[in-house]
């Protein structure tokens, strides 16, 4: 089935929810083993913006509804009980899984992905060349660019529910500093540098103080954005606190190469990543 139709099937699924479990559910099986080849992604640029698949959410959704639990790995290594089933073609699509990693089936790894001991969950996409550094998640449906690096203990929040929700997205040449956590449909434009420890949720104000004002926005971090964590002070009844933020501090230069401008931001803005 083409993807239109595969959407149609879907959401007549998704009304009566019990046919997942017949025959019609092949479609349900049809848009897992899509997700898992990047044939499909529950979040695919569009012009200079993204457009979430709820459908596509829907379906996995559904997969669960789908399958029952039974033991998966082997006597050689860790054994789980769980509905989805373990990626396994690792050496067929050119990725690199350290003991203990685990990606599920249904998640999309490009050709040149590293997974050091860490997890990447149903739905999520993660493209060519990226790193995921030791205990680092990759939530469901988050979308990972080219040549990313994930920092050791980063948190890349997943989303399915509800299905129109937009998931994280980390672009192409970011870095995530270690310990980053990244929520509630936040978006890392391209080549941004995250100093470790940074907390950006969907309400996190992100204060742009590299101008003679700040300025605030949520839910974006621009491209090339040095960013490091921060507080802002709240006055709450028991007196003023400072509450957490996240400061865009200067901006990773285009003239030079990846390594090269990392080690810039380092050392002009003294971010530690």
């Amino acid at each position: 089935m083409d993807p239109a139709e595969l959407q149609g099937e879907i959401e007549a699924i998704a009304a009566q929810p019990e046919r997942a479990r017949g025959r019609s559910g092949k479609a349900v099986d049809a848009v897992i083993k899509a997700l898992d080849r990047g044939e499909l992604r529950v979040c695919e640029p569009v012009g200079g913006d993204w457009l979430t698949h709820a459908w596509i959410k829907r379906a996995i959704l559904l997969y669960f509804q789908r399958r029952k639990s039974e033991w998966m790995g082997s006597a050689f290594g860790p054994m789980f009980y769980d509905k989805v089933p373990l990626k396994s073609n690792f050496k067929k699509i050119g990725v690199r899984c350290v003991p203990p990693a685990v990606a599920r089936y249904g998640s999309f790894l490009g050709r040149g992905v590293i997974l050091m001991p860490s997890f990447v969950n149903i739905g999520a996409y993660v493209d060519e060349g990226t790193m995921v550094d030791t205990w680092a998640t990759v939530g469901s449906c988050a979308q990972i660019g080219k040549s990313v690096h994930l920092s050791g203990g980063v948190g890349i929040g997943g989303v399915l529910e509800p299905p129109q929700a937009q998931p994280v997205i980390v672009e192409d040449g970011a870095f995530i500093g270690s310990r980053c956590i990244i929520v509630e449909g936040v978006r890392v434009e391209r080549e941004a540098v995250l100093g470790a420890g940074v907390v950006i949720t969907a309400s996190t104000p992100i204060l742009d103080v590299r101008g003679s004002a700040a300025v605030t926005t949520k839910g974006r971090v621009p491209a090339r954005a040095v960013v490091i964590p921060g507080s802002i002070p709240k006055e709450f009844p028991a007196g003023n606190f400072g509450t957490p933020c996240a400061l865009i501090i200067g901006t990773r230069s285009e003239a030079t190469d990846r390594k090269t401008s990392l080690e810039s931001a380092l050392r002009e803005y003294e971010v530690a990543v």
